[in-house]
């Protein structure tokens, strides 16, 4: 097993982060508050894990639950569903920015042609589940790659949505590569990393996460929970932490801690290293969601000039973190758990102090329920 390390972002520069989608005429948002169930996840107060931090007190962005799914993957593929729609249709985005609007439209276009769309999308499981819904919502097919180490529960609420899921020989990144051999006139590739030639998607992924930024903010703003002076996003390709980035990055502003897997630090190695790098794979952490060799082109800007730091944490460590979320009554996965568990891998070395207040990312519940459970009852 990799040991954990801290890596010091020699190129942090807060002032060159770009500025979050949450400005003009159509915003995310909008969008997302026309989807059915939509409405703002909770913020949470963790007194253990502040305990356990020796900080003032850790706030816990909860998205267990968002939009009847264990994850907030569902607001970047909605998002991107919908432009990528928005651009099949030949229409502009404002002509396709609400839901049952888009799925008129949809509709009327495949009556009309005889052409119906198939969603694709590569996946560690929640962004090709999201992915499914948003077809499903849509009446259309999709068609979700997956790694061959995908475990079975994932894959199973994957086929759920009415997907079909095709197990790729070889980790994340192949399965991204099998996605990318799909893509044609009649199969949109709805991805949350870009390579050569395909970039709009997931800048519009990185987009639909803005809204989570804007309740954090909205919450904080309306005193419900403290301004944070430490925030950490946990880094698979590296479209949430973009995202966090845009959100929170500003001179003068919080601290910034990416966290990756030790067995998945594509991040820190390109950083370490001065450019964007693969590293060799398959990657194999049980932060499932977090098992990427290869930072996203597009999000990689912003992650090497908005982090402070990168910390790297160990499948122990998750476990660790899960078992205190637990504690604090909150029910996170083991990726979700990935941005508590960095800090608590260094915080020493970080020099948390109690004064601190840590803002802190659950970004999925239990998606593999007997995984869950023989970790916290240990």
């Amino acid at each position: 097993m990799s040991t954990r390390r801290l890596v010091v972002n020699p190129f942090a520069a807060p002032e060159a982060v770009a500025p979050p989608a949450d400005a003009g005429a159509v915003v995310p948002r909008t969008f997302h508050q026309t989807l059915p169930g939509y409405e703002p996840t909770p913020l949470r107060s963790l007194p253990a894990a502040a305990e356990a931090l020796g900080v003032r007190a850790v706030w816990l962005k909860d998205e267990s639950t968002r939009i009847g799914t264990p994850s907030f993957k569902i607001l970047g593929a909605s998002w991107a569903t919908c432009r990528v729609l928005a651009d099949w249709l030949g229409v502009e985005i404002a002509e396709a920015a609400d839901f049952a609007l888009l799925r008129a439209k949809v509709a009327a276009a495949v009556e009309q042609t005889g052409s119906r769309p198939t969603l694709a999308a590569a996946t560690d499981g929640n962004h090709g589940r999201a992915v499914a819904i948003m077809a499903r919502l849509l009446g259309l097919p999709a068609r979700i790659f997956v790694p061959a180490d995908m475990v079975a529960e994932r894959i199973a609420a994957i086929e759920s949505e009415g997907a079909a899921v095709e197990v790729v020989d070889g980790g994340y990144d192949d399965a991204i590569r099998r996605s990318a051999e799909t893509a044609s006139d009649d199969v949109l590739v709805v991805s949350d990393t870009s390579w050569e030639g395909y970039t709009e998607p997931p800048a519009w992924v990185i987009d639909g996460y803005s809204t989570m930024m804007a309740e954090v903010h909205e919450a904080i703003a309306a005193g419900e929970a403290d301004e944070p002076t430490v925030v950490a996003a946990q880094i698979g390709v590296g479209a949430f932490a973009a995202a966090v980035v845009r959100g929170f990055a500003r001179p003068g502003g919080p601290r910034l801690i990416g966290v990756e897997p030790t067995l998945a630090d594509c991040v820190a190695v390109s950083i370490e290293r001065g450019e964007l790098t693969e590293i060799p794979g398959p990657q194999t952490s049980i932060m499932a969601g977090l098992n990427c060799g290869t930072p996203s082109p597009i999000a990689w800007p912003d992650m090497m000039t908005g982090f402070d730091a990168f910390a790297t944490a160990t499948d122990d460590d998750a476990r660790e973190a899960m078992r205190l979320l637990a504690r604090d009554g909150v029910v996170s996965g083991e990726s979700g758990a990935a941005g508590l568990a960095g800090l608590l891998a260094h915080r020493e070395v970080l020099g948390l102090a109690n004064d601190d207040v840590v803002l802190v990312f659950s970004t999925e519940g239990a998606t593999d329920q007997g995984a869950y459970d023989e970790i916290i009852g240990a």
